[in-house]
């Protein structure tokens, strides 16, 4: 690679962060401009709720170097329209579908009776209908030839049998336990390293971290959520992107520019941005 090259890629993108949040309402000039005087020149705003999805576009839209996913979150399924996502999909500033998948993490209690109703029917209903729009969104994804980013909470045996038969999607795992066999997707699939790996518990993913191949990572903030230490307790933004870089390097026994190269070369290659 070349000096110019290089150079080219001494910047960072922030490959998830919900500029749309009510969080951002009142500052959002301020945010985006502390990012990029904190070096992260490009940031990606994922789909969750149907709802949220024109602020998600216009944002887009107002400044340059952001762009948006558009998709349905699993714990937002109940306001799912196809025929709206395809139509905010098709945007020339919408870059993946999602973010989508599979999240168990909130199931009615398996031990616990419910106050009505079976729960384990319950669990059974929540699962399939999860299964059937994360399977509609795979299929938008491949049908545009964009990428998927998604959401696997508790359900990473369920997620790895549905995308194991679509075997020409490909995107990014963004909220995923840190489970081996997600690892065997790293083919067709990039893994986003948020705040998360700076916890004193996030014990699992560090050691799952040197297992992801380096032309697979990407950076993510998810702000407003997960902010990375020291600053937890505090609203999450763009700008703490360099600290997750810091932590990232210190695991790999990498440096900074390495890791500020590799995974802003991995999201352009991804998002094609």
């Amino acid at each position: 690679m070349s000096a110019r090259e290089i150079e080219n890629l001494s910047y960072l993108i922030d490959t998830h962060c919900h500029l749309d949040s009510q969080s951002f309402e009142d500052d959002l000039n301020e945010v985006i401009e502390r990012a990029f005087s904190h070096n992260v020149r490009k940031i990606i705003i994922p789909g969750a709720d149907i709802r949220t999805l024109p602020k998600a576009q216009a944002i887009a839209h107002k400044y340059e170097h952001v762009y948006f996913a558009a998709g349905v979150h699993p714990n937002d399924i109940d306001l799912f329209d196809m025929a709206l996502l395809q139509s905010f999909a098709k945007d020339k500033k919408c870059i993946a579908i999602g973010e989508c998948g599979l999240d168990y993490y909130y199931l009615p209690s398996a031990t616990i009776e419910a106050e009505e109703g079976d729960t384990a029917q319950q669990r059974l209903e929540i699962k399939a209908r999860q299964k059937a729009y994360f399977i509609e969104q795979i299929k938008l994804s491949i049908a545009l030839q964009k990428p998927l980013i998604l959401h696997i909470r508790e359900a990473s045996n369920d997620a790895f049998e549905i995308l194991k038969d679509f075997n020409k999607a490909f995107g990014v795992l963004h909220c995923y336990n840190a489970d081996r066999i997600l690892l065997e997707l790293q083919e067709r699939f990039y893994y986003g390293i948020g705040g998360v790996c700076t916890f004193k518990n996030a014990r699992r993913l560090i050691e799952v971290l040197p297992l992801i191949p380096k032309s697979r990572l990407l950076l993510e903030t998810d702000a407003p959520y997960l902010t990375p230490h020291p600053h937890r307790g505090s609203r999450n933004e763009p700008y703490y992107i360099p600290l997750i870089m810091r932590q990232i390097a210190s695991v790999l026994g990498m440096s900074e520019e390495e890791v500020c190269q590799c995974s802003t070369r991995n999201a352009l290659r991804l998002f094609n941005i």
